[in-house]
This record gives C-alpha cells, sequence and structure tokens, in this order.
C-alpha cells in the first residue's frame, strides 16, 4: 500500500468522524446539557453523581439525536442555505443510513442511560423531545411561524429533564421544576427570533419563515420579539416570588433582564441585522447568568 493510499484513508476515517460530531452539533448540545445538569444542582435535595453522569451523557446522546434527525429530514434544504451549506449531509461526507443509524443508536442509548441511572420519568421526556424536535417541529418549519413555538418545548426540556432526575423513584415534575422550565421556554421566543431576523434572507431560500409576524422582518415582529423578552424579565423573577430563591437570585435575574430588555427596545426601535446580532448573544448570555444565579437560590 502506498504512502499516499494510507494518507487518503486517515483522511477519509477522520473527515467521516468530523461528520458525525459536526452532525451532533456538539457544541450546542454542550450548552443544552449544562441547562439539565444546572437545574439538578438547582433543585436536588441530595446530589447523586452517578446520576448527574448519566444525565450528562444522556442527555448529549439525546440532543445528538435529536439534532442528527433533524439534518437527515432537512438535508437537501440545507444545499440551498449559505449557514448549513457545509454540514456534513449536504456534503456527502455521511449518508442517510449512516446518519439514521448513529442517530437511532445515540437516541436509545439516551434514554435507557436517563431511565436506568435517574428514573423512568427522564428517559421518556428525553425520548418525547427527540419526537418532538425531529418528527414535529422540523417539518412545521416550512409550514408556519407556530414551529417556533412547538421548538421552544424539546428547547426547554433539558431544565424538565434536569429537575425530573433529581427526584426518585419512577420520577415527578415539581412546582419548582416547571418554573426553571418556563424561564427557558419563554427564553426561547427571543433568543430564536433575533436568530431568524439575521438570518431571515437565508431561511427564505428552504421556505423557512419562522419570524412571528407574516410580514417577515416588520414592526410587528420587532414588538413581539420586545413583548416576549418582557415576559422573560417577570418569568425570571417567580422562583424568587414563590419563595425558592433569595435576595441575591433575583437581583441578578433583574439586572439581566433589564440589560436584555434594554437591548431589545433598541432592536425595536431601530431594528436591523446588527441589532438583531447583539441581542442574540446577548440572550447567548443571559441563559447560563440566571441559571447560575437561580442555583445558588441566596
Amino acid at each position: 500500500m502506498s504512502s499516499s493510499t494510507h494518507i487518503s484513508k486517515e483522511t477519509a476515517t477522520y473527515s467521516k468522524v468530523l461528520g458525525y460530531l459536526k452532525l451532533t452539533k456538539f457544541r450546542l448540545g454542550s450548552l443544552v446539557v449544562f441547562s439539565a445538569v444546572i437545574t439538578y444542582f438547582t433543585v436536588a435535595k441530595e446530589v447523586n453523581f452517578y446520576a448527574v453522569l448519566a444525565l450528562t451523557c444522556g442527555g448529549i446522546l439525546v440532543t445528538s439525536a435529536a439534532n442528527g434527525f433533524n439534518q437527515i429530514i432537512e438535508k437537501d434544504l440545507d444545499k440551498l442555505m449559505t449557514r448549513t451549506h457545509q454540514r456534513p449531509m449536504p456534503l456527502g461526507i455521511l449518508n442517510n443510513a449512516e446518519a439514521f443509524i448513529f442517530c437511532t443508536i445515540s437516541g436509545l442509548a439516551g434514554t435507557v442511560l436517563l431511565w436506568v441511572f435517574t428514573n423512568p420519568l427522564s428517559g421518556i421526556l428525553g425520548f418525547i423531545s427527540i419526537i418532538l424536535y425531529a418528527v414535529i417541529y422540523t417539518p412545521l418549519k416550512r409550514v408556519s411561524s407556530f414551529s417556533v413555538f412547538v421548538g421552544a418545548f424539546p428547547g426547554a426540556f433539558p431544565t424538565l429533564i434536569g429537575a425530573v432526575a433529581s427526584t426518585e423513584g419512577f420520577g415527578h415534575v415539581s412546582f419548582f421544576g416547571l418554573l426553571l422550565f418556563l424561564i427557558q421556554f419563554v427564553w426561547q421566543f427571543p433568543h430564536f427570533w433575533a436568530l431568524a431576523w439575521f438570518n431571515s434572507d437565508d431561511y427564505a431560500k428552504a421556505d423557512f419563515y419562522l419570524l412571528p409576524s407574516k410580514g417577515g422582518k416588520d414592526k410587528s415582529s420587532q414588538f413581539q420579539i420586545l413583548l416576549y423578552t418582557v415576559f422573560l424579565l417577570f418569568t425570571s423573577l417567580l422562583p424568587f416570588v414563590f419563595h425558592f430563591t433569595g435576595i441575591i437570585s433575583v437581583s441578578v435575574c433583574l439586572l439581566a433582564g433589564l440589560a436584555m430588555l434594554f437591548q431589545a427596545y433598541i432592536f425595536y426601535k431601530k431594528g436591523s441585522n446588527e441589532l438583531a446580532k447583539k441581542l442574540f448573544l446577548i440572550t447567548l448570555v443571559y441563559l447560563p447568568v440566571v441559571q447560575l444565579a437561580l442555583m445558588t437560590k441566596l
């Protein structure tokens, strides 16, 4: 075997491994799992580190499966958009069978890990999140902007799974866990709509119309982004209202919410891609800051 053949095989193997990694959207998945783990520590009365490990690994596998199935379904559409045409499916690095087998194994393994090493309800919620994201949200994106509402459920499920994983027996949903879920659920709207705003032209190439107004990039969409940012601010204060957290936690939530609201207001007044990008970046910082503040319960 020539050295060039050996190198080409090594390159192909590396490309394939990298393709699987990109299929999972690992960086995004890590942020999602961060929410689950932080919520576990926030709600848990007693920490079980085996459960935390299972939650981390199971969460990454379940999220990877959902992201992967999404890319399989949207393979031909991803070719049309600048932000997605370099994904492994459009490039042909992975074929449908390879991606499907990988996602199926990941989804089942993640579900089993959550079921066995945390509790059955966590596993069930993990499996439901895959179905909601891949089977319902993904095709709905080309039908209606209502898809964002549907997608907000699997997007916020990590907090719910983390809260449930901290409970014993079959697992149950606590009121505190529901409040944490609600914060991440409402957060999805300004977060995703800001992303949809500055990617609107690219999304249109695949017939994805994800902004809340039928007019797309108009004043109505700007207002709804601002309105949901207001909702988010008040939602983040609920754990304090119901005596789950203290004055320091709620102060951080309030300051973070006001900072995000200020940027949302500027975006509402001037509306531009650059301001939408700034708002989007602020949403990325906002969520972990608030979750960490709530975890302290101070």
